[in-house]
């Protein structure tokens, strides 16, 4: 069975920085791209960022490019999210999400992602 368990989030202040992982197993796939969502109440689900399965290609949303780093290290089967520079509309959950189907790309659509971690809570004071 597939699981994607994540670590990180909580409080940070606007400005500040903050880093989540996403640490996927129990599969039986050679390779997988990543994705990271957030959804602040109220709001849709929202793409932030994703990676191929060789980090080759990596994909930003518009309102956080230029200040989060999504990387990968796949003997650890991790990936991260480094939040920079961090505003208070960063508020939401996050969610990690994997989809099997890709290898070098990785896609912004949220409905890609068979399967998804449970999803953690950043807050940013401001």
């Amino acid at each position: 069975q597939v699981q994607v368990v994540q670590a990180g989030g909580g409080l940070v202040q606007a400005g500040g920085s903050l880093t989540l992982s996403c640490t996927v197993s129990g599969h039986g796939f050679s390779s997988y791209a990543t994705g990271w969502f957030r959804q602040a109440p109220g709001k849709e689900r929202e793409f932030v960022a994703a990676i191929g399965w060789t980090a080759q290609h990596t994909y930003y949303g518009d309102s956080v490019k230029g200040r989060f780093n999504i990387s990968r290290d796949n003997s650890k089967t991790t990936a991260w999210l480094q939040m920079n520079s961090v505003k208070p509309e960063a508020t939401a959950i996050y969610f990690c999400a994997v989809d099997f189907t890709k290898r070098y790309a990785a896609s912004y659509a949220y409905g890609a992602y068979a399967n998804w971690g449970e999803g953690t809570q950043v807050t940013v004071s401001s």
